[in-house]
């Protein structure tokens, strides 16, 4: 029996498609336990993808069989534990514990949509601008420390490059773009980046303006990921992520994603169009290099 080290992405496919599985047919966790013959602990821990342990293709395919899985669904949810590999984030000193599953999310889904209200999101950062911010942020943190973490940074945004490039949705706040990160210099290139950036096929990017006044966000800065498969539902994905100070919180509860969901779609109604959005970007573009 082998085990991999299924990445987070992978382990929440697993869990969603166990946990579906087995309310489908109506089993208690102790009762899948019983048919596939391991313990309660072991199907409590295969349904929690944030348990950091191994995952067994083999457990995984006893669990799926003990509740009467297709044998396409068993297939897919086995290929998941198997083929699932470390990515270039793991161990990497630059990238911390708890950004592992934001990456490895990334690496899986489909779309990302943001809404950012204090600083550009880090997928469409400039090497000036993510400095700035890692000098601000990381306190006391020697210089080289800090040119690993922008390193790390530039690398996770080659996920926006990749063959089936993930769709980046970005809502901007104003209050993103008036607050000098590093200087006027280093606002003028990402205000720069961000219209390079606007003008992909797979980018876009809405600013919400001071005037738009009181708006859907409510909390604040967050994250939805997903990859959404009508034909096969146990292939689709959907996490929220939101950043605090050292640490990050996950939600992938349906009712709290679909609340997030509702938000941003909002949001996207309050912003302003990506049309006029190009255009406030170059007129605050200008102030800067004036």
């Amino acid at each position: 029996m082998t085990a991999t080290m299924t990445g987070p992405a992978g382990r929440m496919q697993i869990a969603r498609g166990l946990i579906s599985l087995r309310e489908r047919c109506g089993l208690t966790q102790t009762q899948v336990a019983e048919r596939a013959g391991v313990s309660k602990a072991t199907v409590s821990r295969y349904e929690a993808w944030q348990d950091r342990a191994r995952i067994r293709w083999a457990t995984v395919k006893a669990l799926a069989d003990a509740c009467d899985a297709s044998a396409d669904e068993r297939d897919a949810l086995v290929k998941v534990a198997r083929s699932q590999s470390e990515g270039w984030w793991v161990g990497n000193s630059a990238v911390p514990e708890w950004m592992d599953p934001l990456v490895s999310f990334e690496q899986e889904a489909a779309y990302e949509h943001v809404y950012a209200n204090n600083v550009v999101p880090g997928l469409l950062q400039t090497r000036a601008y993510a400095t700035a911010i890692h000098k601000a942020t990381e306190l006391r943190t020697p210089s080289e420390k800090v040119e690993r973490l922008v390193e790390a940074r530039m690398q996770r945004q080659g996920i926006l490059d990749r063959g089936a490039a993930l769709h980046l949705w970005v809502i901007l706040d104003e209050a993103v773009l008036r607050r000098i990160v590093g200087d006027d210099t280093v606002m003028a290139g990402q205000l720069d980046h961000l219209y390079e950036m606007a003008h992909r096929p797979n980018i876009d990017i809405q600013l919400l303006p001071f005037t738009a006044g009181a708006h859907a966000a409510g909390s604040g800065h967050f994250v939805i990921l997903g990859r959404d498969d009508e034909r096969s539902p146990l292939n689709s994905m959907a996490v929220v992520y939101i950043e605090m100070r050292r640490k990050g919180l996950y939600l992938d509860d349906a009712d709290a994603v679909s609340s997030y969901k509702l938000s941003f779609d909002y949001l996207r109604s309050q912003a302003v169009d990506a049309t006029a959005s190009l255009r406030l970007l170059g007129t605050l573009r200008q102030e800067f290099s004036s």
